[in-house]
């Protein structure tokens, strides 16, 4: 669990620099640039689909030559020049760039790192693996809003964006040194060519491809955690208190996603991926009423809770049943199917916002997952069992 650990603090110092600056870019691009939903869904859906198409060839790429390390610290590097180009955005095109560079930097990063982590758990504690690289993952995410929300307690009105996004790039460089203490599995290569995994696609687990089918159903609704702060936003949190709701949100994925990795060790990923989609159903149909202020808190816990049922032990299950050899391409086939539904997802929240208000897109959301969580409990077979292939 040692190199884990340390595969974990990259990304809790990664997203402390992540989560300064995030949180407010949908409110920045509102305020500042006059940005209207719609345009704050083209801009996340392009940065975030972006990423996900990358993932799969990084992967690839991750299979192909081992080297992890080195392509998860050019991924995670790519997040200081992201602070940047912030810094000399002057417009909401600007940002747009800004996004599709940090999340280039994660579409190559994501598959080697989630790789590296696989390889450094035994079979019987892969969930619980996860689970913590996911705990410090939030943990990070949530260290980083609660600063954020200080600096714009104390600016007010007057708060200096520039600053903080220069501030932000310390976390960052911090995360890179990290990479000194994560030690890579060497394993020897041999010279031989590789099949393309598509020609033998019909060798892959079956529950691998019904999951891949899974996450497009389930992704279609799931638009960006932007589109939740626009909606804290609109039932009368002004935009000090907003980022204090992210935070919430994080700190509860973050104590629980270790939690529900080991529940998952014991009574099966199926299980619990099953109840993290109707939680998200629950969350964003609650999103989509809006009752009260202390409500939407209440929302925001439920929605860290479902991050923590999800994240981890989909990526613990993906690893499980994918080929050894294709392990990394497998880990970001499955981010990049839910690339391909990021981008109409977040632009169909933003049209329906636009068009019907603020709570259509959240009821269309909470029914794909709920469709998500029928096709799981239907129609897979089985616990996740480390794959034979």
């Amino acid at each position: 669990m040692v190199n884990i650990f340390f595969i974990g603090l990259v990304s809790f110092f990664t997203d402390i620099s992540t989560e300064m600056v995030y949180p407010i870019i949908p409110l920045y691009l509102v305020s500042v640039f006059g940005a209207t939903p719609a345009v704050v869904g083209v801009i996340e859906g392009v940065a975030e689909s972006l990423a996900s198409l990358l993932k799969v060839y990084s992967g690839y790429i991750t299979d192909r030559f081992q080297k992890k390390k080195a392509l998860a610290f050019a991924g995670y590097s790519a997040g200081i020049i992201y602070k940047v180009i912030l810094l000399f955005a002057g417009s909401w095109f600007g940002i747009l760039i800004a996004r599709m560079i940090d999340r280039v930097g994660k579409g190559i990063r994501t598959s080697p790192r989630d790789v590296l982590v696989s390889e450094s758990a035994d079979k019987n504690s892969m969930g619980r693996a996860f689970g913590l690289h996911k705990a410090l993952d939030m943990a990070g995410s949530a260290i980083g809003v609660i600063f954020t929300f200080f600096l714009l307690k104390d600016g007010g009105q007057n708060f200096d964006y520039h600053k903080l996004f220069i501030i932000s790039i310390i976390p960052a460089a911090l995360g890179l040194c990290m990479f000194l203490f994560i030690k890579e599995k060497k394993v020897e290569r041999v010279e031989k060519k590789r099949e393309n995994f598509w020609k033998n696609y019909k060798r892959l687990d079956g529950r691998l491809k019904l999951y891949l089918l899974v996450t497009l159903v389930f992704t279609l609704g799931n638009s960006s955690n932007a589109f939740l702060l626009l909606k804290a936003k609109a039932v009368g949190f002004d935009n000090i208190t907003v980022i204090l709701l992210y935070f919430i949100y994080n700190v509860a994925a973050s104590v629980l996603s270790m939690p529900f990795g080991g529940l998952s060790d014991k009574i099966g990923r199926k299980t619990v991926l099953v109840s993290g989609y109707v939680v998200f159903a629950a969350v964003y149909f609650g999103f989509g009423a809006g009752f009260s202020r202390p409500f939407m808190v209440g929302m925001f816990i439920l929605y860290g809770a479902y991050t923590a049922m999800i994240a981890g032990v989909e990526r613990a299950f993906v690893a499980e049943i994918s080929p050894k050899e294709l392990k990394g391409t497998m880990l970001g086939l499955q981010s990049t199917v839910a690339g391909i539904a990021l981008l109409p997802a977040s632009i169909i929240t933003g049209v329906l916002w636009d068009a019907f208000g603020d709570a259509v897109p959240f009821i269309f959301g909470g029914c794909l997952s709920l469709a998500a969580a029928v096709i799981l409990l239907v129609f897979m077979k089985g616990r996740a069992v480390p794959s034979a292939v």
